[in-house]
């Protein structure tokens, strides 16, 4: 079953050092082997500047066996982005994630915290040759610079709650003249930036 005094000393832990790693853990309800971790996107990567949240379900005892070497934190705990993030690693589309200590690499000896450090590197350094993505995996390998641009235009559209959104960038271009479509196809390439969506529309 799932250790609880265990898990409250690792949310107390996680959350001394919020203003050091920007990671934070907090339960969903009063129930806790559901919490909702948040990590900052890692500098100098097209999700800099975003907060991603992490939907973070700890697996609880199996009454079938009756196991007591079952639950958290004997099995690792079940993680997936609620953050939309365009990532080769990460389903587009689910939030899965694809990373070994989410699954077989799982040790009693790591914590929610570390599995959260852990997908934040994964942010830094993607593995497209394992994939949970092939679509975005795909182009990563085949158009860097295309990835790049989604990214962070899904960093800015679903990541950044604080800065201008999307739809206020969209409007303000249409207001000017330009059709819906190619604004948003061109804040898609340019990461939303709107100076150089703008630069780009009156290029032509």
């Amino acid at each position: 079953m799932v250790d609880f005094s265990r898990v409250q000393k690792e949310l107390q832990e996680c959350n001394r050092d919020i203003q050091l790693s920007g990671i934070r853990v907090s339960p969903k309800s009063d129930n806790l082997a559901h919490l909702i971790g948040a990590i900052p996107g890692p500098h100098g990567t097209p999700y800099e500047g975003g907060t991603f949240n992490i939907d973070i379900t700890l697996p609880v005892l199996n009454r079938v066996v009756l196991d007591f070497a079952d639950g958290y934190p004997f099995e690792p705990p079940k993680m997936k982005f609620t953050t939309k993030v365009w990532h080769p690693n990460i389903s587009s589309q689910s939030g899965a994630i694809c990373l070994d200590i989410l699954k077989d690499q799982w040790s009693p000896a790591l914590t929610l915290k570390t599995a959260l450090l852990s997908i934040q590197a994964l942010l830094s350094t993607p593995e497209p040759d394992d994939p949970q993505d092939a679509v975005v995996a795909k182009q990563y390998l085949r158009d860097y610079q295309t990835f790049v641009g989604t990214a962070r235009y899904w960093t800015e559209t679903f990541a950044k709650a604080s800065a201008l959104g999307i739809e206020e960038k969209v409007q303000k271009l249409v207001e000017m003249g330009f059709p819906e479509a190619l604004v948003r196809s061109t804040l898609e390439v340019v990461g939303g930036d709107e100076n150089m969506a703008l630069e780009k529309l009156c290029s032509g």
